[in-house]
Formats: structure tokens, sequence, C-alpha cells
């Protein structure tokens, strides 16, 4: 039988993620384009407004590709603990940076290792000892925010150093085109768009990305084929604490601050990572995800966010961005159900 037009624009935009996330990104943004033309909204939503917005997009796609990681893995694979980790592994960095006088590459370097030396105790939990993920991470998310608040005393670190670091977040002209364009933040150049990289080589074009699916698909079969199960799931883990340490880098450089509770105050980091990575198409089973799905979702996510904050006069418009999070993940969760029961799966 035929299949009709119509009936095949909805298989498209329920197995191909990225078109869903392409159209629904249009969507937003012509939404708050027309309220904007209406005289809705408190301020312009514009371009230049859109550009500076992606600021955000920097630490919530870098979590969301570590939620990538240990939720590939399968086995029930998550990490509640990367908001903790940044708050953390970012207390260390000012220490280093800020009060022991170390240059900036050695304390990035150092800040990267120690979120990778947290990400190594979850995936000991998970991959040898046999806990839950969910409480496994849930347990070191409590004992690094614990130590994050306790090992300055509750104080931030805003040395002048620290402070010099609001520079990393400022936004830049492209070379060339720039004068035509908005400006664009310099953390998408230069922590966002190598992790993108570094994150699609590893799962497409490396032994380690082929076995991480596998074992997510079924780790039973990959037992058998000889696969190293334990080793490539503890891996992932210690791939989303490094990049968890990147992020605290990133987030010190926002706040000109070393903050205790940068990654854990109001709802944390981890919950929009993992809706950011549900929405972007990864299987909460494991086994399937991938990175131009969650680098979509983040923007639609940003953006979105964006538009709500202007939507509404004063913090209502903050309280409005949470529903909304709500709202993403559950639609985001049915149509997950909705296309494995009709098509088996989503690409």
């Amino acid at each position: 039988m035929t299949e009709s037009l119509g009936a095949r624009l909805l298989r498209i935009l329920l197995t191909q993620r990225i078109a869903l996330l392409a159209v629904l990104i249009v969507a937003v943004v012509v939404t708050f384009f027309v309220q904007d033309a209406g005289g809705y909204l408190t301020a312009p939503y514009d371009f230049d407004y859109m550009s500076a917005a992606l600021i955000n997009a920097v630490p919530l796609a870098m979590l969301g590709l570590a939620e990538l990681l240990v939720i590939l893995s399968g086995r029930g694979g998550i990490d509640l603990s990367v908001g903790a980790i940044v708050s953390l592994a970012g207390m260390v960095f000012g220490f280093a940076y800020g009060e022991w006088g170390w240059p900036l590459w050695a304390a990035i370097i150092l800040t990267a290792l120690f979120g990778a030396l947290c990400g190594a105790l979850n995936g000991f939990l998970v991959s040898f000892i046999g806990f839950p993920a969910l409480i496994a991470t849930l347990a070191t998310y409590y004992a690094y925010k614990s130590l994050a608040i306790v090992i300055n005393d509750q104080q931030p670190i805003s040395t002048k150093p620290i402070q010099q670091l609001f520079s990393i977040s400022e936004s830049v002209e492209l070379p060339l085109f720039g004068q035509y364009v908005p400006d664009v933040p310099l953390g998408i150049f230069t922590f966002l768009l190598p992790t993108v990289v570094a994150v699609w080589v590893l799962l497409a074009r490396t032994t380690y990305g082929r076995r991480l699916y596998a074992i997510g698909t079924n780790d039973v079969a990959g037992r058998w084929a000889g696969l190293p199960v334990r080793d490539t799931r503890f891996k992932a883990y210690v791939y989303a604490g490094l990049l968890s340490g990147l992020v605290a880098v990133v987030t010190v450089g926002q706040f000109a601050s070393a903050r205790p509770d940068a990654g854990v105050s109001g709802n944390g980091m981890a919950l929009p990572a993992i809706t950011i990575a549900v929405l972007g198409g990864v299987a909460i089973t494991g086994g399937i995800g991938r990175v131009a799905g969650v680098v979509l979702a983040t923007l639609l996510i940003v953006w979105l966010n964006a538009g709500i904050l202007l939507a509404f006069v004063g913090n209502e418009g903050s309280q409005y961005q949470l529903l909304a999070l709500g709202a993403v993940l559950i639609f985001a969760a049915l149509l997950n159900g909705l296309t494995n029961r009709r098509y088996g799966g989503t690409s």
C-alpha cells in the first residue's frame, strides 16, 4: 500500500529526531518574532538577542553530551551528579588559578582531571560494584555538593585572576563576515565546538564508540561477544566527569567567581541536561542517541527560555521556564514512547 504524503511526513518527523527538532526550533523562533512584532514582549526578540542567549547553550550542551555518554551505556545509565561535579571542580579551579597562581592552562587541565576523577567514582560504583546508576550518582551528588560548600567555608573565590576570566564569556565578531551577523559568545568556539567534535569523533569514529552503542543496546550480548562491558561503561562516566570539569571552568568565567553552588543552585544543572538529552532523541534504555540531536535540543531549550523571559514581567518568566522545561520533558518522553511503538525507534 502506498504511503500518503501526510503519513510520510508524520513518519519522518517521528522517526527523524533531527527533522523534528529543526521544525520545533523554527516554530519557536517564528512564534516569538510574531509576538515581538505585535508588541507583546518586554524587549526585542531579534537575532542579536538570540545570539547573546547562546552563552547559556555552552554549559547546557556540554552537560547534555555528558548525559548522552552515560545514558548510551545502558542499564539505566544516568548521572545526577554532574551539577555537583561542576560546583566542586569549579572550587578546585578557583583554588588553582585564583589562589595558588597556577597558569591558566594548567588549572584547566587539573580541573578537567578532577572532574574525570569524580566521574571515575561514579563509574566504579555503577560498573564494578553494580549499584544502580540512579542511586550511585544521587549519593555522589550529595557528597560532591557537600564538599563544594565546606571546602572554602561556604565562600566563593573571587580573586582578581578569577574576575578577569569573565572575558571568556564575552561575545566576539566572526572573521570575514562578522559585520553582517550578530557577535557570538567566545565560549562557543573555545569550549562548545571542540567538545562537540571530540564527542562526535569518540562515538562515530572510534572502536570505543561502537562498543558503547553495543553494550547500551544489549550488554548480555556484548559480554558473550567478548566486549569489555564493565570497562566501557566505566569510561562513559569518566568522560562525563571530564566534561563536567570543563563546564566548571566555563561557569567560573560566566560568574567571574568560583561559586560553591554554581552547578546546584535552584534546580541545578543535571535535570536540564537530562531533559536536553531525552529531547535530543537519546533513548533512556541506552544504545540510541546522536550528538546532533543534543545540540539541536539545546538550541531549542535556550531560545525557548530566552523568549519566555521576555513574555513575562519580573521573575514570572524564570518560573514559567520551569513549567516549559517540565512540559518539554513530558513531550519528549511521550514522543519517544509513541515512536517506539509505531515505528520501532528514533534515528
